[in-house]
């Protein structure tokens, strides 16, 4: 294991450590020299903040390495709940200080997401209104089928087909799903229709969408206002109304003052399902107001169609657990690649 590594590791156990006690926890023996070396170049890639001067220097890990690190997923969710050691409370910092300061995609995700922007743009100038219109229609129909799919829907998606199209119900399944996908249709149609209706994003739009998406599901409108679990974590999201408004209205400051559109795409992605700001309907209303935020900008949507419902639930757990994204924004890219060569 090369001496970076080994640094970061002994960090994430060890906060606040002098290069004299890193020196002395190294599998192999380093002259302080080297140490010293290793961190600025750690320190130069924003791994590690560095605090004091002289003999009071300390290191740690810095707020982006823990947004960024690459965590084995199915290797982190080998140990059983109670097991993990894990952030459980509501990161408040994340909003006001660190992703403010962050740029979340590197250089050269950048490009490949721009260049298929780009091909997404010179496709859609090559269509007619009709054809666009079709396109957008099926986009509609996974993203309604797939969303769905991820809260436990259990229509196929030539069933979601027929109940868009014909609005023609599937044998077996509860009216309550046949709701569903009906409410993510309304919604998909609501934004086609009104395409600058988020934008500036704020809380009341959010919770209009979260309305729609809801409708006739016995699901409280607007923000709760008790505590709420979330299975499978011990992560604990804002308590109280207040609490959940302040967290709302941050994450909103925060897409808004952010000039790259992937950046505010994938926030609200993720902030929204990290707030559960509703009694349910959280990630529904995340995706919705995503792909919102994409269209308004005349971004390619996204369907989610191809995405594994377990790994996208792995991939926000591990960001409410340690608030990191590196799972989730490789579903996103994947997600986004796959729409602009699927559709238009």
């Amino acid at each position: 294991m090369d001496i970076e590594k080994q640094i970061l590791n002994y960090l994430k156990s060890h906060p606040d450590s002098s290069s004299k006690q890193i020196l002395n926890h190294l599998e192999e023996k380093k002259s302080i020299a080297t140490v010293k070396r290793a961190l600025s170049k750690l320190v130069s890639k924003n791994l590690v903040t560095v605090t004091g001067k002289g003999k009071s220097t300390r290191y740690k890990l810095s707020p982006f390495y823990n947004l960024f690190e690459n965590i084995p997923v199915e290797k982190y969710f080998e140990k059983e709940i109670d097991e993990r050691f894990i952030r459980k409370d509501f990161h408040y910092e994340l909003l006001r200080d660190i992703l403010p300061e962050v740029n979340l995609f590197t250089e050269e995700e950048l490009k490949k997401l721009s260049e298929l922007q780009d091909e997404f743009t010179r496709n859609v100038s090559q269509l007619n209104d009709f054809q666009y219109k079709k396109e957008l229609e099926r986009l509609a129909i996974d993203l309604s089928w797939k969303s769905s799919q991820i809260e436990g829907n259990t229509y196929s998606l030539l069933e979601t087909e027929k109940l868009l199209k014909e609005k023609q119900t599937a044998q077996g399944k509860t009216k309550e799903e046949a709701v569903m996908l009906l409410n993510h249709k309304e919604a998909i149609d609501f934004i086609i229709e009104n395409p600058d209706y988020l934008y500036p994003l704020s809380v009341s739009k959010i919770e209009d969408i979260h309305s729609i998406l809801t409708k006739e599901l016995r699901v409280e409108r607007n923000i709760r206002k008790q505590r709420v679990g979330i299975s499978g974590t011990n992560y604990r999201p804002p308590g109280n109304e207040f609490q959940i408004k302040e967290a709302l209205s941050l994450m909103c400051d925060l897409i808004n003052h952010k000039e790259n559109v992937f950046e505010k795409a994938l926030l609200a992605l993720v902030l929204i399902s990290y707030i559960q700001p509703f009694t349910d309907g959280n990630k529904r209303t995340a995706r919705i107001v995503s792909n919102a935020i994409l269209m308004f900008h005349r971004y390619c949507p996204v369907s989610f169609r191809t995405v594994d419902s377990i790994d996208y639930k792995k991939a926000m757990l591990l960001f409410y657990e340690q608030n990191n994204l590196t799972a989730f924004k490789k579903i996103f890219m994947e997600q986004f690649e796959f729409a602009v060569k699927t559709y238009f």
